[in-house]
């Protein structure tokens, strides 16, 4: 219409329901009132500072930076402590083994063994099958006491001792299987040659891979552990530690467990040994003429008395 302002001269006029409380109620809006460019509105609340004096506008609070003591160690330093603590058990653990197998070397050369003139004498009548299962039966029976004591053991209020019953339990059973070897190669008729060493270290050998001596390979039992047979002596005894570790439950369910897997155990040797033997089995009318086997020294006193016998 003539004399109206035009529309970009019009002055800009909320509408009743946009506008402020104070507003609908007849009073001025304080956003409305505050001068342009005074800092004083609702945007100059968001700093406490206000513009800069140079203009450049309004400035941002940024948060102040954490303190060094309480931030977070690096999660680098946490994983090379996690890698050493790691790495030192591995390193205690293959002490524990090495200890226990050096041991078993040790004391195989001073398990008394008795010969099959003896057996025979000990157990008349019996042929060479009746005769291999008396010594497997007597042999899981006292493999059985010792794991029985042992978890008979893990009831005391001594925790800082089990890893020692522990390693004298694998000591003691592998005693126990080392003997019962022996007995049934000669009752077998296949003897190895050579003195108490070199058929103690044989028979170790043989408890390590769960096989019979071979008499006809010379090579098999040179006197010395190799190596790789040292190496497998050690995994043998971690399997066992490893299956011996339920001995260890209190209230007396540790000594039937133990009891019940160390007879298990030496029976599942002696079976697969004895198959070994069958194969190479000398009849005893055929057997040369063998001297005795020397009895050795005092028993070691970590070994049940039963291996005197």
């Amino acid at each position: 219409m003539a004399g109206d302002s035009p529309s970009w001269k019009r002055r800009f006029r909320p509408r009743p329901d946009t506008a402020s409380p104070a507003a609908r109620q007849g009073g001025t809006d304080p956003a409305q009132d505050a001068p342009r460019g005074s800092g004083e509105g609702p945007a100059a609340s968001l700093t406490p500072g206000g513009a800069h004096e140079d203009g450049r506008g309004l400035t941002a609070s940024l948060p102040a930076a954490p303190d060094a003591a309480e931030q977070p160690p690096p999660t680098r330093g946490r994983f090379d402590a996690v890698k050493r603590g790691v790495r030192k058990g591995g390193a205690g653990a293959k002490a524990g083994l090495g200890f226990v197998a050096d041991r078993i070397i040790d004391i195989a050369p001073r398990i008394p063994v008795r010969d099959l003139a003896t057996l025979r004498a000990q157990f008349p009548g019996l042929g060479p099958e009746e005769l291999a299962d008396k010594l497997v039966a007597g042999a899981a029976a006292t493999s059985a006491t010792v794991g029985a004591g042992v978890g008979a053991a893990a009831m005391l209020p001594v925790p800082p001792a089990l890893p020692a019953e522990l390693a004298a339990e694998i000591t003691a059973v592998a005693a126990i299987e080392i003997k019962l070897i022996a007995e049934l190669h000669e009752v077998y008729g296949c003897r190895p040659p050579g003195g108490l060493r070199e058929r103690g270290l044989a028979y170790v050998g043989s408890w390590t891979e769960e096989r019979g001596v071979d008499v006809t390979k010379p090579a098999s039992f040179n006197g010395a552990l190799s190596s790789t047979m040292k190496r497998e002596l050690r995994q043998q005894i971690m399997k066992r530690t490893v299956r011996s570790l339920p001995n260890l439950v209190p209230f007396m369910i540790g000594a039937a467990v133990g009891a019940m897997m160390n007879r298990r155990d030496t029976k599942h040797v002696a079976a697969h040994v004895r198959k070994d033997l069958r194969r190479m089995q000398v009849a005893w009318e055929d057997l040369p003429a063998l001297p005795p086997i020397e009895r050795p020294g005092e028993l070691p006193p970590e070994l049940p008395k039963e291996l005197g016998h």
